[in-house]
């Protein structure tokens, strides 16, 4: 508990920006996404929020909510230059910045550059900052570890500042829902309220061993979260540890010559980023996503560093073949590489490079 974690969130970051660049957009409902039939939002402005349109929904479902949706295509190029002006600013007070996303990250400030004695007001700066320099708002958690700063960041969105003292830490956790803890999915916590846990409270009554037993190794994390511990550090290093590429038909296919064409147009993307940072990987993966919602993955390892276009191409291209199944329609389609070689590598951002049509 002696620990002092900052959590800073930007709000609705996306759309945020294009309200910000765009004047004729603010105080309207807008989405970042996929313009297409089969497009994804990526983010929704509040505006939008306030009418059911989130984050990962299909373009068309949006549309249904909020007739009067605004959908642009996202500008990655823009948000990155942003978010290193952001990173900027976290820099100012200490290096202990674990980067989640283009728009979240958590920073260590027990021990700050400006030696500053109270979290709180170094996360009231960092907003103030953020506002002056970027023109939007962020939302901070404080708290003495980083499941409870995070959780914080979240309560008093938009613009919000919360912490989470250790006084304060059981009762809070006791009263959130379980859907709300971090780490827990919507098919997690739908089974844990098959099994009657509902909250932070029904999830502390469980034993270590009973959580092991139905969450497997994950168990051991609820049991702590629950009862407010999490000694995990701020990691500073943020190594990518893959990337990947997918993409959304615009129709459910089955025809093969068109799924292969566009498997290797998503090879040559994720190759692009390889010889560009001269990061090479060992396993690829592929990732099939049926017209039932059902996901296949699967993946093959070489012995050595893939190092050429043609090797990685014909790995994907057999996991495709093998894959393949002429009953079965398949909506999207993906790519990726693994067990990088850039442990001497930090790489910052997003962990994907995306299409226009994928969910963040």
């Amino acid at each position: 508990m002696d620990r002092k974690i900052i959590h800073i969130d930007m709000d609705a970051f996306y759309a945020s920006v294009e309200q910000r660049d765009f004047p004729e957009l603010r105080g309207k409902p807008v989405g970042v996404g996929g313009l297409s039939g089969r497009g994804v939002l990526t983010t929704a402005s509040y505006e939008a929020r306030k009418f059911g349109v989130r984050s990962a929904m299909p373009t068309w479902m949006a549309k249904q909510k909020c007739p009067d949706l605004i959908v642009v295509r996202p500008r990655f190029g823009v948000y990155k230059e942003v978010s290193d002006q952001i990173r900027g600013i976290f820099r100012e007070y200490t290096p202990l910045i674990e980067p989640l996303s283009l728009d979240e990250a958590y920073l260590d400030v027990t021990e700050n550059l400006k030696n500053m004695q109270y979290a709180t007001d170094i996360a009231r700066e960092i907003k103030v900052k953020i506002f002056e320099t970027t023109g939007l708002t962020a939302s901070a958690g404080v708290s003495f570890n980083k499941f409870l700063a995070k959780i914080a960041s979240d309560l008093n969105k938009p613009d919000g500042l919360c912490v989470i003292t250790p006084k304060k830490a059981p009762r809070i956790i006791d009263a959130l829902p379980i859907e709300r803890f971090h780490g827990i999915g919507k098919v997690t916590a739908e089974k844990m309220r098959q099994f009657g846990v509902y909250n932070g409270a029904d999830l502390k009554q469980q034993p270590l061993e009973w959580l092991t037993t139905h969450f497997g190794k994950a168990g051991t994390y609820y049991f702590r979260v629950a009862h407010g511990e999490d000694n995990r550090p701020v990691d500073a290093s943020s190594v990518r540890k893959s990337v990947s590429v997918e993409d959304t038909f615009a129709k459910d296919t089955a025809d093969f010559e068109e799924q292969e064409s566009q498997l290797l147009i998503l090879a040559q993307k994720v190759w692009e980023w390889v010889e560009k940072k001269q990061i090479f990987g060992r396993t690829v993966t592929l990732k099939v996503k049926f017209h039932d919602f059902s996901i296949m993955n699967r993946s093959r390892s070489s012995a050595a560093y893939i190092k050429d276009y043609d090797s990685f191409k014909g790995l994907a291209l057999e996991l495709f073949k093998q894959s393949f199944d002429p009953s079965r329609p398949v909506r999207l389609l993906g790519i990726g590489l693994s067990n990088l070689n850039n442990n001497d590598k930090p790489q910052f951002g997003q962990m994907e490079l995306r299409f226009e049509d994928e969910g963040n």
